[in-house]
């Protein structure tokens, strides 16, 4: 499977870089955390490990190291605005349980 970016999601990403003014992507991975076990993470890229595995959607790279692929693997990342509150959103197939206040999840 793979990793994808919804097309709102890409048009964040690539307006933040531009802003930034540097960086190859965005890494997806996971981290112990939270009530259920783990959270997500996110952060943007200026280099890549020679393990990072890269996926490609709507011109974004996106760089997961290989331990979190069997946590995420067909997830995929949006980016949406509620009301006043906007952020990204992970569609993964993988969840099994979700904590209340959406901090971390289980799979």
């Amino acid at each position: 499977m793979a990793i994808s970016l919804t097309e709102a999601a890409a048009r964040h990403v690539t307006r933040y870089l531009s802003r930034r003014g540097q960086g190859l992507g965005v890494r997806l991975g996971v981290k112990t955390s939270g009530c259920s076990g783990l959270a997500y993470k996110l952060e943007y890229v200026d280099e890549m490990a020679p393990e990072d595995l890269v996926f490609e959607n709507h011109g974004v790279k996106v760089i997961i190291d290989p331990k979190s692929l069997a946590y995420i693997d067909g997830t995929e990342l949006d980016f949406v605005r509620e009301g006043l509150n906007e952020g990204f959103r992970f569609n993964n197939p993988n969840e099994r349980d979700r904590c209340g206040c959406g901090e971390s999840f289980r799979v």
